[in-house]
């Protein structure tokens, strides 16, 4: 721990609510450190469209948390990819210990930690996670192109998500466990007025079974009590349940410290502050009634105020410069958006692939790099192979350090078309096998960056059991909708960056159907370390890191 650095305001969490606190604690040029465990903007980022935002009408979930972020950043608020393993908030000055082994000093708290999707606790629930039930429709909706999808929930998310998930649904069917929908009539008209909708009201799931997929369904209407058995239709190997049933809080880390309502969600009184001086909180983690983008955001800004006050009285105590130094200047922002702004998934090619704004952003960071890069495609004469090609040759047209090679396809590679990053003639073992577009431009545009730039910053303990590892091959299954991908490729892709012996190999599971046939795989990310076990959901790098050394034990 450093002994000698205090900061002004640690927040925990960088949702809507953590972003928004960070933004005006950094106005408020206070020293503030952000710590995020998964990804930057929480739930907001699972979200298709919001939109119920002020002046920020039908914008993508991640675009928004992206904007919010950049805001933190510019006001010189630091964000860190680390998850908190414990907290002491007692005394003037709270210590947070995260996941990494990093132990921070700070006068005042915030917790954001949000909440995640509560499940609903039907037979096999746990068991068909990621073959066949999912939560995150942006995820893994793709996945379910012409299949029967159904939706359980009844509120705004299922409304909102039902009607998002015709596109790509043969059928969307909500199943709502009350006799209407609880959220107001023109959200729940999104799902009542699509023709590719139906719903049934009073019902519930009571089971759901299957072989290595999802096939057989048991609804019960909780009026009559009456049985209803769904099976595949014939011809489809699977079908889908996304459950939108609301949200348990994240406050497992605070019980013992912090006054929690009999659900598990913090209590706080109008000014965010908790039972501990200096601790506030805000965010879907507050026992309230109301859990939106807005209302996250508002307590954000109220929490960030009041321990601006709180932090100014400590200092003029103890005889401290209450802001010893100017505004800090712009920092980084971290995940997906380090580099690049999220790009809206473009899963067949129209035109240009990179718009005049996404131009001017990958020539800054191009202008960065000190190495050439060769961008080795593996291709034949199909159209996919095409399209990667008439990608990967626009690509490289933004800076000198980029060139393009093409051969075959080589005798047993079944992942292919594929995209090879190359240094110096050499492999890298960063492999794109698809085309890297949609979300995925990021972690392609951060792979060139620590292949041949300045590269990420790793803690040095990790850089070092990265190096260690042994021969390694990991696959990552995507989808180019999925706001949570790009973080485990580009952390995969750091590993094999600073270990030739690693590689790893984004897969757009929508162009290998026999791989998700023969993994069993409908839900992404879906990272697999050597042929093991499917690891599904967002990972760190240090989880990741731990993956593949637990994997090396068992070779």
């Amino acid at each position: 721990m450093d002994q000698e650095h205090v900061y002004d305001l640690i927040i925990i969490g960088a949702g809507p609510a953590g972003l928004s606190a960070g933004i005006y604690a950094g106005r408020a040029t206070l020293d503030t450190l952000i710590l995020e465990a998964d990804t930057v903007g929480g739930q907001v980022t699972t979200t298709s469209v919001v939109y119920n935002y002020p002046a920020a009408p039908a914008v993508d979930g991640t675009q928004l948390a992206n904007q919010m972020q950049k805001q933190a950043a510019d006001f010189g608020v630091t964000i860190k990819r680390d998850g908190v393993q414990e907290v002491q908030l007692d005394g003037k000055i709270k210590v947070i210990t995260t996941k990494s082994g990093h132990r921070y000093q700070t006068r005042s708290v915030i917790v954001a930690t949000g909440a995640h999707p509560r499940k609903v606790g039907f037979k096999g629930e746990d068991e068909f996670r990621g073959h066949g039930v999912a939560y995150c429709s942006t995820c893994d909706g793709e996945l379910f192109s012409g299949l029967q999808v159904f939706v359980v929930g009844g509120g705004y998310a299922a409304a909102e998500e039902a009607d998002y998930l015709t596109r790509y649904a043969k059928h969307v069917t909500v199943l709502v466990r009350g006799d209407h929908f609880s959220c107001p009539p023109l959200t729940a008209s999104r799902a009542l007025d699509n023709p590719k909708v139906s719903v049934k009201y009073n019902t519930e799931v009571k089971e759901v079974k299957g072989n290595t997929y999802l096939t057989e369904m048991t609804l019960v209407n909780n009026k009559t009590d009456q049985e209803q058995t769904y099976q595949v239709i014939d011809g489809d190997k699977t079908f889908g349940i996304f459950v939108y049933v609301g949200t348990e809080p994240e406050t497992e880390l605070f019980k013992d410290q912090l006054d929690l309502d009999r659900h598990g969600y913090i209590l706080a009184d109008e000014q965010c502050a908790t039972n501990i001086a200096g601790v506030y909180a805000a965010g879907d983690v507050l026992a309230k009634k109301l859990r939106q983008i807005i209302t996250a955001a508002s307590d954000g800004a109220i929490a960030a105020t009041n321990a601006e006050a709180y932090i100014t009285a400590e200092k003029k105590h103890l005889g401290i410069s209450v802001h010893a130094t100017p505004a800090k200047p712009a920092t980084k922002t971290v995940g997906q958006t380090s580099q690049v702004a999220a790009s809206q998934p473009a899963p067949q090619h129209t035109g240009d692939w990179f718009t005049p704004d996404l131009v001017a952003q990958l020539k800054s960071i191009f202008g960065r790099l000190n190495k050439d890069v060769t961008l080795q495609v593996l291709g034949d004469n199909g159209q996919l192979s095409q399209e990667l090609t008439s990608f990967v040759n626009e690509l490289a047209k933004l800076d000198d350090h980029l060139q393009v090679a093409t051969a075959s396809i080589p005798a047993g590679l079944k992942l292919a078309p594929q995209l090879r990053l190359l240094v110096d003639d050499l492999d890298t073992g960063l492999h794109f096998a698809g085309v890297p577009t949609g979300h995925e431009i990021n972690s392609l545009i951060l792979g060139i960056y620590n292949v041949a730039g300045p590269g990420q910053e790793i803690a040095p303990e990790l850089v070092e059991r990265i190096k260690a590892l042994p021969q390694t091959d990991i696959q990552i299954g995507v989808s180019l909708t999925c706001h949570f991908c790009p973080d485990v490729v580009t952390a995969c892709q750091q590993m094999a960056s600073l270990n030739p012996a690693v590689t790893a190999t984004m897969i757009d599971l929508q162009h290998f159907p026999w791989l998700r046939e023969e993994r069993q795989i409908m839900s992404v990310p879906a990272t697999m370390i050597n042929g093991g076990p499917v690891i599904f959901g967002s990972q760190s790098l240090e989880e990741l890191v731990q993956a593949a050394e637990q994997a090396k034990i068992k070779s």
